[in-house]
């Protein structure tokens, strides 16, 4: 296998400086607006920020208060970076005494009938995705949405495939080869994707009053619980990898399997959620009693991705034309940078990516994904344990070693970037990693729990005060450049413009739009 990763590197590096160089990546961060005691905002969606339904750079999650920052795609990671902070810049300038709250897990959030859905408008369009948050909420708790993350999208440069198609003798459509490549990066990615919840985990503890305090946790201190070897309760059972979708598998093996699973997830009855009801008493509950309402339900860490036509289906941009791009959805929000993500990261996640693409990747059967399953979850909660183990082929093996040769396959990649660069940076980037490996106390997650247990705050008193940090920084930093500050000012105003358009074109009902959404059910 690691002779197949070396080959493939080799030639890809010999077929010139286009192949792994100029690819595309963006990032999606959210964010809670939060009051400056650090309790939930419930004030509106702030006017400055323009339509949360339009807004090509900044709109809501689940909640009203869940800000949702999504940068174009960049050719480098200096512009995407720059981009994210300029955004939480100008966020800023119109969130008068708020703040946005730094970490992933929630903290003084009120009961959860009381946590506001996210509005859109009037409109179809902007009624349904409210509806698809209730009904989220009715499945999973709104305590459970609230909870924030970092999302990495990532496409190689187009010149990477008809390089990569020759180098593997591969005579199938581009569309085709593309979309098969993408999907044993992704199955790798699935295999290996334990080691991003170890290096970048930021969320080992959490407030007690998440879930009501109903979180069989052990105690920190008086208004904290955690777990001693946690590295990412956000991506534990307490968080995404709940139990309700359990029985959802959708195959990774090749993209027809991937649509045919999902689109039959969305089509399947759900006993459990026709109890919750649909429509009940003239108001929609949930857009449907389905195991999933859309495909965006799915939890999943990573996606492939395609870019989808105005009222285009997931689904049905991917039978289209392929998959597009991969989104990463396992990072947490780094409580170290104010921007919750760093070069560095981006970095390492890049040439991870492409080591995935170039490395030996079977399809993966039922016991495959359950061991993978279980690595996920288990490196979640335990994964600094000096005891813990993860499985590889149904064999124990610990973190170190696993770890240690996934980051010398990543460097490999990584040199190969920086060769072409005249640079480091990629290189150094890795580099920087390997003491987590070697050393799980050097960790995020570790130095969180140090920093509680140093100072005898709680989670939520840390987490105020970083917040108030990261609003200072925003705050003293140099202005962002006027023609960045004016696009991004232009944005908001279009974007309203743009939602009273949408819902004054409006020319069937809520029932007859939500029909026709659904006619391939």
């Amino acid at each position: 296998m690691k002779q197949g990763f070396e080959n493939r590197l080799a030639a890809v590096a010999a077929a010139g400086n286009a192949t792994l160089n100029g690819g595309l990546r963006g990032v999606e961060k959210e964010a809670l607006r939060v009051t400056p005691d650090g309790f939930l905002a419930e004030t509106p969606h702030p006017a400055g920020l323009g339509s949360a339904l339009t807004n090509q750079f900044i709109t809501t999650d689940f909640s009203e208060a869940l800000l949702e920052f999504v940068t174009p795609a960049f050719e480098t990671t200096w512009e995407a970076l720059r981009c994210i902070c300029d955004i939480h810049q100008f966020t800023y300038t119109h969130l008068g005494d708020e703040m946005l709250w730094t970490a992933s897990m929630p903290c003084r959030i009120p009961a959860d009938r009381e946590i506001p859905l996210a509005q859109y408008g009037t409109s179809n369009v902007g009624r349904m995705k409210n509806i698809y948050r209730s009904g989220l909420g009715y499945r999973y708790g709104r305590q459970m949405q609230v909870i924030a993350g970092v999302h990495f999208n990532y496409s190689l440069p187009a010149a990477f495939w008809p390089a990569y198609q020759a180098v593997l003798g591969d005579k199938q459509a581009a569309s085709d080869f593309r979309s098969e490549q993408y999907l044993g990066m992704i199955r790798n990615v699935r295999r290996m994707g334990w080691i991003i919840l170890y290096l970048f985990g930021s969320s080992p503890a959490v407030c007690k009053s998440f879930a009501g305090g109903a979180v069989k946790l052990p105690s920190l201190n008086a208004d904290t619980w955690f777990e001693p070897y946690a590295t990412s309760l956000r991506m534990s059972d307490l968080g995404y990898s709940n139990q309700n979708q359990s029985r959802i598998n959708i195959s990774l093996n090749s993209l027809d399997e991937y649509v045919r699973d999902l689109t039959n997830a969305i089509c399947t009855p759900e006993p459990l959620y026709e109890d919750i009801g649909v429509k009940v008493d003239g108001e929609y509950r949930q857009l449907n009693a389905n195991l999933l309402q859309i495909e965006n339900e799915y939890y999943s860490p990573v996606r492939p991705k395609r870019v989808a036509r105005s009222g285009e289906q997931p689904t049905a941009a991917l039978r289209r034309d392929g998959i597009e791009y991969v989104e990463i959805r396992s990072l947490d929000i780094n409580m170290f940078d104010p921007s919750g993500i760093n070069q560095n990261t981006m970095r390492f996640i890049e040439a991870l990516l492409i080591y995935c693409m170039l490395e030996d990747s079977p399809a993966l059967d039922d016991v495959a994904l359950e061991e993978l399953g279980r690595n996920h979850a288990a490196t979640a909660k335990q994964g600094r344990d000096p005891e813990f183990r993860l499985l590889r082929n149904g064999q124990p093996t610990t973190v170190r070693d696993w770890g240690t040769e996934i980051l010398e396959n990543v460097l490999a990649v990584a040199e190969i970037i920086d060769g072409h660069e005249n640079d480091q940076s990629y290189s150094d980037a890795v580099r920087s990693l390997h003491p987590y490996v070697d050393h799980p106390e050097t960790t995020l997650s570790a130095r969180i729990i140090s920093e509680l247990e140093e100072t005898g705050s709680s989670f939520f008193e840390f987490g105020l005060g970083m917040a108030k940090c990261h609003r200072d920084y925003f705050a003293t930093i140099a202005p962002m450049p006027d023609a960045q500050k004016s696009r991004l000012s232009q944005e908001a105003a279009d974007s309203l413009h743009r939602q009273q358009e949408i819902e004054s074109d409006d020319d069937i009902t809520l029932d007859e739009y939500l029909q026709r959404y659904f006619q391939s059910c």
